[in-house]
């Protein structure tokens, strides 16, 4: 492969709903290009893109891939990602290597949510984008009906630049708009045929559409379009280029994958008018933190690349996927980490298509590469030369919501889950591991019970670590709601020198975890005793009387005692003290706590009355409602964590995976009394 100038660099995330056909279009542009002489199948597990084992297993994107493409002397860097919700780190990654968003829409299903999901997000970001309709040779594949719902949703500014000639089986080619000329698939072949009559009031209505969101993009050209005068064609790609920069047109392509119908509009489409990084206004999706100054998109400025994916792999190693944000870098260069502060040498440095490695010996800006074996680098650090130092913010992930417990099945596989979970990380920044101190379990947290599913199945196949599902331990704590007053008296003789420990301690309830006092006169109790009385409490507070949950909220008080002067020593009180916490937390009315979560939950104004309904039945809090520009509504709740734990799986059959919420830890909460009863039962 090449190396390209700034300027003929592309750089699209294919975005859209699962199964919408991203990866087989991928597929088929390969095929079309001539880099493959066999187009895959995601069913048969055989493509470029999906190429990791769980990927063939479940036949679904699971990871960004890179899938660049040589075509008419440009390179389109396609940037494939799941449409799966529980992968939507993969999605936001690729969009923000991405100069434009490709969004795949099924031809039969129309608009669905992941299309509905990222459209959102992309207007957000005010990143340009355009549309492929695929699968139009479907039987009920209906085009002008697609088209329709896109203008009603999203707005008439998506502008098809071609139109379908037949409709589901009958589908056989595509009208191009601009060129105003017509073409029929037959094997693989494109033929040049005639637009039929009636269709030609269409195109024109269809074609001055385009010419008069040309006009708009610049002043001179209003002011031409208004004296009737032609647009030039040079003056017509910059003012449509300018207009899909500014999100004024949305371009709109016809086709089907599977036959190779509008491939050639599509990229033709995006080599003359969609962006590259050095095009002004050019969306980047990396900003610069405020200590350094802004960056030049070009090959001779400084070099700054930031690491945006990486690829955790058994055997090959880690592979960093970076995109170059100015300069060059080269083979064998010493390059910077800015994030961590390294010097390392790049001793590897490749293109990716899909797993394939294609060996480079420079990277230009504006590009993606890949290198190696480079320790330090990890998703999101910031690489630039040492001189001239740059670093680039981090991006923001969405919250882990969904909580598995796990158990390792051997020994043998617990030794080895914690490195693996950690390589695993690297490769997916949205899932959190940790060992729970209070329940004893590894937990592993995500955005999806797909997402968690994978993981556990990565761990056995990649890593050979078997793990399996545990009930989930909710960390319930104990406290007391009354006073008590109680002697804890430890006395044992048994031949030889005795043990012998008195205390007198008072138990009251204390906004603090725990709070040790003591009031004793006249020397009772010594004071070179106080340390291990306070310690036999404090190892008390590991397991309270009711379901041996750790106790808080306690304040211990030790008012007088009684000792021996040859039998007691700081066992024997520590033992004491433990005595007298039994009995005086039993005695002051212990109650058990739950930790209570705060929700901001993001659902359709549709669904508000059912989800709302669903938090009362979940024991949750309605705390508020903040509606949303685009017409949804934020709901603020508070709910019991043992309510939640499958919320993020419940929330998404309620809404047909429209709603998204977060959940972060805001108190423990004292436990209903017929609740408490099921939980000790347990």
């Amino acid at each position: 492969m090449k190396n390209y100038d700034t300027s003929k660099i592309k750089n699209l995330a294919l975005v859209g709903h699962s199964k919408a056909g991203k990866t087989s279009l991928t597929e088929s542009l390969l095929f079309k290009t001539g880099v493959i002489d066999k187009k895959g199948r995601v069913e048969n597990g055989n493509t470029v893109s999906d190429y990791e084992g769980q990927e063939k297993k479940r036949n679904i994107s699971l990871q960004t891939s890179i899938i660049p493409i040589e075509y008419n002397d440009f390179k389109l860097n396609f940037i494939d990602s799941p449409g799966f919700f529980d992968f939507e780190g993969e999605v936001l990654q690729a969009l923000r290597a991405a100069e434009s968003a490709l969004f795949v829409v099924d031809g039969e299903n129309g608009i669905e949510v992941g299309t509905e999901k990222y459209w959102k997000y992309t207007q957000e970001i005010n990143l340009p984008s355009i549309f492929f309709v695929n699968k139009l040779d479907k039987e009920n594949a209906n085009f002008n009906k697609v088209v329709s719902d896109l203008h009603i949703q999203f707005g008439k500014k998506i502008i098809p630049l071609t139109l379908t000639l037949g409709q589901g089986e009958d589908f056989k080619g595509i009208i191009d708009v601009i060129d105003k000329k017509a073409y029929t698939y037959e094997d693989n072949e494109k033929k040049e045929v005639e637009i039929p009559e009636i269709r030609l009031a269409e195109v024109d209505e269809v074609y001055n559409q385009v010419i008069e969101a040309v006009a708009e993009s610049d002043d001179s050209l209003m002011e031409k379009f208004f004296e009737g005068e032609e647009f030039s064609e040079e003056e017509f790609m910059k003012g449509l280029s300018k207009a899909i920069l500014q999100g004024q047109v949305i371009p709109l392509i016809a086709g089907s994958s599977e036959r190779q119908i509008g491939l050639t509009a599509l990229l033709d489409t995006i080599t003359k008018y969609m962006p590259s990084m050095d095009d002004e206004d050019a969306n980047i999706g990396f900003r610069v933190k405020d200590e350094y100054e802004g960056f030049e998109p070009d090959e001779s400025a400084p070099f700054s690349a930031v690491i945006f994916k990486t690829i955790a792999d058994p055997f090959v190693g880690k592979i960093s996927i970076f995109k170059v944000l100015s300069g060059a870098i080269h083979k064998d260069d010493k390059i910077y980490n800015v994030s961590k502060g390294v010097e390392e040498k790049v001793a590897n440095l490749f293109y990716l298509r899909g797993k394939e490695q294609i060996k480079t010996d420079k990277v230009v800006a504006g590009d993606i590469g890949a290198f190696s074996k480079v320790d330090s680098a990890s998703t999101s650090d910031t690489f630039a030369s040492k001189d001239k130092p740059i670093e680039y913010k981090k991006i923001t992930y969405p919250k882990p919501v969904l909580f598995y417990a796990i158990a390792a099945l051997s020994k043998n596989d617990e030794d080895k889950i914690s490195e693996a979970l950690h390589k695993l990380s690297e490769e997916d920044p949205t899932f959190g591991q940790e060992r729970n101190q209070e329940t004893s379990q590894s937990i592993l947290s995500g955005l999806g019970n797909v997402q968690l599913e994978v993981l556990m199945d990565k761990l056995k196949d990649n890593y050979s670590v078997n793990t399996q599902l545990v009930d989930y331990k909710i960390p319930y704590r104990e406290t007391i709601k009354a006073k008590s007053d109680v002697q804890g008296k430890h006395k044992k003789q048994s031949g030889g020198a005795g043990q012998y420990g008195d205390v007198f301690i008072r138990f009251e309830p204390s906004d603090e975890d725990f709070v040790f006092e003591e009031e004793v006169f006249g020397g009772a109790v010594p004071k070179n005793y106080f340390p291990a009385v306070e310690k036999g409490l404090q190892e008390s507070l590991a397991e309270g009387p009711l379901g041996g949950f750790k106790v808080t909220g306690i304040k211990a008080t030790l008012y007088d005692g009684s000792y021996h002067p040859v039998d007691s020593n700081e066992q024997a009180f520590k033992t004491a003290a433990k005595i007298a916490f039994k009995k005086g937390v039993e005695e002051a009315q212990p109650i058990l706590l739950e930790p209570v979560m705060k929700l901001e939950i993001k659902v359709p104004d549709a669904n508000l009355g059912d989800v709302m309904g669903d938090m009362n039945k979940r024991r949750g809090k309605i705390l508020g409602m903040d509606p949303q520009k685009d017409g949804s509504q934020v709901i603020l709740a508070e709910a019991p964590l043992s309510e939640v734990l499958t919320y993020a799986i419940d929330l998404r059959s309620q809404t047909s995976a429209r709603g998204s919420f977060s959940m972060d830890f805001v108190r423990y909460e004292e436990v209903p009394k017929e609740i408490t009863e099921k939980v000790l039962e347990k």
